[in-house]
C-alpha cells in the first residue's frame, strides 16, 4: 500500500508540474488561438487564475472577431469565480455595454450586480458597494423581468437593503445616544429613522425604526424647558398611539406602554 501511495503522489507531481509547465507556455506563446484554447481548459479545471492571467493577454486581440464575446465574458467570469467582485463587475458590465443583446447579456447583467452583492460590506462600513450591488441587480430586473434568475436577485436585492436600512438605524441609534450633547440629537435620530422608513419601507427594521422614533420623542420631551413640556408630551402620545397601531403585539409593546404612563402624566386632558 505504501509503495501504491507514493507511486500515486508521483503521478499527481508529474500532472501538476505539466500543467504548470503548459502554463508557462501559454503566457509565452504567440498563438492565440492555443492561449484561448488553454484559457478554457484551465477555467473548466476551475484554475480560475491561470484564465485569467490568459484571458487578459488576448482579450483586446480578439476584439472584433467572432469570438470577441465569448473571450470577455469567460476573463469576467474567470475574475467572478475567483470571488474578485470588483474586476469581474467591471468586465461583466463592459460586455452587456458592448453586446447589449449579446449571448451573455443576461448573465453578465445578473452576475455583476450579484458579485457586487456578495461582495457587500458590513453595515457599519461605507455601503457604495451595497448600492451599487442594489443598482445592477434592479437594472437586471429590468432588462429581464422572465430570467429564471429573478428571484435569486430579488431576495438579494431585500437583503442588501435591509442592510442599508440597518446602517441607518446605527446611525440614528448614534444620534440618540448622544442625546442633548451639543444640542438636539434626539431630532436628529428622529429624521434620520424617519428617512430610512421612507426609503425602505418593507424592511425588517421597521418596528425598530419606529421604536427609536418613539424613545427619541419621549426623550426629547423630558429635556424640554416647563413651557414646551405638555406639547411635545402630546407628540410622544401620538407616536405612541401610532406604534401600537402597527406593532400591537410586538416584543417592544411594554416599553412603549411604560413610556405612555409617563408621558400621559404631563399631559392635562388626557
Amino acid at each position: 500500500m505504501q509503495s501504491i501511495s507514493k507511486v500515486l503522489m508521483l503521478l499527481l507531481a508529474c500532472l501538476s508540474l505539466a500543467s504548470c509547465g503548459e502554463y508557462q507556455k501559454a503566457q509565452k506563446s504567440r498563438d492565440y488561438e492555443y492561449k484561448l484554447d488553454f484559457a478554457r481548459r484551465a477555467f473548466e479545471q476551475k484554475k480560475y487564475v491561470q484564465a485569467a492571467t490568459i484571458l487578459t493577454d488576448i482579450v483586446t486581440v480578439f476584439k472584433g472577431s467572432d469570438k470577441a464575446e465569448e473571450t470577455l465574458y469567460l476573463l469576467a467570469l474567470s475574475h467572478y469565480e475567483n470571488k474578485d467582485y470588483i474586476n469581474s463587475g467591471a468586465f461583466f458590465k463592459t460586455y452587456y455595454q458592448r453586446y447589449p443583446r449579446g449571448k451573455y447579456t443576461e448573465l453578465a447583467r445578473f452576475y455583476s450586480g450579484y458579485g457586487y452583492y456578495l461582495d457587500s460590506p458590513d453595515p457599519q462600513l461605507d455601503q457604495s458597494g451595497t448600492i451599487k450591488a442594489i443598482e445592477e441587480l434592479q437594472a437586471f430586473l429590468d432588462y429581464f423581468p422572465r430570467s429564471d434568475k429573478v428571484t435569486i436577485a430579488q431576495n438579494a436585492i431585500f437583503e442588501l437593503q435591509d442592510k442599508l436600512t440597518l446602517k441607518q438605524l446605527q446611525n440614528a441609534q448614534l444620534y440618540y445616544n448622544l442625546g442633548t450633547y451639543m444640542g438636539n440629537n434626539y431630532e436628529s435620530a428622529v429624521i434620520v429613522a424617519r428617512n430610512a422608513i421612507k426609503d425602505y419601507p418593507y424592511s425588517k427594521y421597521k418596528e425598530d425604526l419606529e421604536m427609536l422614533i418613539l424613545k427619541a420623542r419621549f426623550q426629547e420631551a423630558s429635556h424640554s424647558v416647563a413651557e414646551k413640556k405638555e406639547e411635545r408630551f402630546r407628540d410622544v402620545i401620538d407616536e405612541y398611539y401610532s406604534f401600537v397601531n402597527n406593532y400591537p403585539d410586538g416584543p417592544n409593546r411594554k416599553e412603549a406602554d411604560d413610556i405612555f404612563k409617563v408621558a400621559q402624566r404631563h399631559v392635562t386632558d388626557r
